[in-house]
């Protein structure tokens, strides 16, 4: 039985890193962490405010600029592989292993659902049916206008929570819009009139967060739950719903505002950020499950959530350390060169008829 043939390649732009990007990684990262450290607060003053105002921004920051990094993306044989290799096989490890060591402390998932992520594992299924789905969202006429209808129409239904499906289509514009940015747009962020607007609404809002309290805010910004669940009807909703994206877009511009444009130390560790998101939550259910360290804090009140921050901002600055990058890369970035048929790179020679 003869070999199969080498499949062909489709040229795609060659790979860059942009110091703002990379820089920006790193100040969203910091959030997603800090964030996820505060989750089991969210009951208390201290932090709910907190809380509720980095998880108005920090996924359509992080969403945005996954588009951005994925507009070349043509679903060319060597692109393919990379998604096999960089996102599904980080889904199913992580996944696994979170709803396995889960279950060792809470018995819970009864049966392991490796298509139903149940917390981080979200946003790498999300990026597998984004980056697929990137060709369509480059085809259409009106991609931004479809991807907003989409987010508003997929409150009116229960979605199950297959591939995370709920949240990646509610979250989709920032992605489509993402993908059509350009470095020009960006640059005309970093204008000094808009830095400094940009300043003031973001520590305006942040300290608005402090001192109102928004009726079952945690819920609505994790854009998972339909209308209906929320207690609201579908007008309402759909007016909620816009209203979290245009927020969610203008505190994104006005962080990527703020964002230093040059190479320092944040940017380097801004280039394994993947690392990070995918260890940090296995730090945060160890010493959740295993020690119980949440409710021993909780009686300190914002002593406690003034600490969990400071120990949330060094554990990501660890995960996004080089060391930890050499260890994770061959577990969770594999060459998979035996899964894979190979790629004939040589160039083609037209015959002439």
């Amino acid at each position: 039985m003869s070999a199969l043939a080498p499949l062909p390649v489709t040229p795609s732009a060659p790979k860059e890193r942009v110091a703002y990007l990379d820089n920006a990684r790193y100040w969203v990262m910091l959030l997603v962490v800090v964030g996820h450290s505060l989750t089991e607060f969210v009951v208390m003053d201290s932090a709910r405010g907190v809380y509720t105002w980095i998880y108005a921004f920090h996924m359509p920051l992080f969403i945005l600029i996954s588009g951005y990094t994925a507009r070349h993306y043509v679903g060319d044989v060597k692109q393919i592989r990379r998604i096999v290799s960089t996102l599904v096989v980080p889904y199913l490890i992580v996944e696994l292993s979170l709803q396995l060591i889960t279950r060792h402390y809470t018995g819970e998932p009864a049966q392991l659902m490796v298509l139903s992520p149940q917390w981080i594992g979200w946003f790498m299924a999300a990026l597998i049916l984004w980056r697929l789905t990137t060709p369509i969202w480059r085809a259409l006429r009106y991609p931004i206008t479809t991807s907003i209808i989409i987010s508003l129409g997929s409150g009116l239904i229960d979605i199950p929570n297959v591939l995370a499906i709920h949240k990646t289509v509610a979250f989709l514009p920032f992605y489509v819009i993402g993908l059509h940015m350009t470095r020009e747009r960006f640059l005309q962020l970093g204008t000094m009139r808009l830095r400094v607007a940009s300043a003031v609404l973001l520590s305006g809002l942040f300290v608005l967060c402090q001192f109102v309290r928004f009726p079952q805010s945690g819920q609505w910004l994790l854009w998972k739950n339909s209308y209906v669940d929320m207690g609201v009807t579908f007008g309402e909703g759909l007016l909620i719903r816009s209203g979290l994206i245009v927020l969610g877009l203008v505190m994104t511009f006005a962080a990527l505002s703020l964002v230093p444009r040059g190479r320092s130390w944040t940017t380097a560790q801004g280039e394994r950020t993947f690392y990070c998101y995918l260890l940090h939550g296995f730090v945060i259910i160890w010493l959740d499950r295993h020690y119980h360290l949440w409710d021993q804090l909780e009686p300190y009140g914002a002593t406690a959530v003034a600490g969990l921050i400071v120990a949330s901002v060094i554990l990501a600055n660890l995960l996004m350390t080089r060391p930890v990058a050499r260890a994770f890369r061959p577990i969770f970035e594999p060459k998979l060169t035996w899964l894979f048929r190979p790629i004939d790179e040589s160039p083609k020679v037209k015959i002439p008829t």
